[in-house]
């Protein structure tokens, strides 16, 4: 998880003059109402992989599902490091950076509560069923992103 003294650094070196920073808060909110994530994994040639997906925020942590065979997770299975982030391809907004290790989630009680999110976000229905989601697109093993470090890029006069 992020600790609270590491939210609270703002690198001057890429701030505006009196630039403010970002609360933890507002970063959580964006990750919550984001629709599309963009994910970066490791081949098992070293060379970076990125794709794009739909992430849900749930207890302080992204979830992602994937299929077994999906180069995504093949990548994690070698090496569980990535990153996750959100924001806009525009010059205003908040960017988001989620950096951490990608672990396979099998509890059932989660499933659920992902499960859940995935309906209220994209109105996509699943079942828990064989320590993965169930969904129309078959089964999606799902993996649990904790932030060790989080980046927010804060863009334009949104934040000011």
């Amino acid at each position: 998880m992020v600790s609270t003294e590491s939210m609270t650094k703002l690198n001057s070196r890429y701030s505006s003059v009196g630039a403010a920073m970002t609360p933890w808060f507002d970063a959580q909110n964006s990750l919550d109402e984001a629709r599309i994530f963009w994910l970066a994994t490791v081949r098992p040639d070293g060379q970076p992989h990125v794709t794009p997906l739909f992430s849900v925020w749930v207890d302080e942590a992204l979830y992602f599902g994937t299929g077994e065979g999906e180069r995504k997770a093949k990548n994690l299975a070698g090496n569980a490091r990535c990153v996750i982030l959100t924001g806009c391809n525009t010059d205003d907004g908040l960017d988001v950076v989620v950096e951490g290790v990608a672990v396979r989630i099998t509890d059932e009680a989660k499933l659920r509560r992902v499960a859940r999110k995935y309906a209220s976000k994209y109105n996509w229905h699943y079942t828990v069923r064989d320590e993965a989601l169930f969904g129309v697109g078959g089964k999606s093993l799902v993996f649990e992103v904790q932030p060790s470090t989080a980046f927010g890029f804060g863009k334009g006069d949104v934040f000011v």
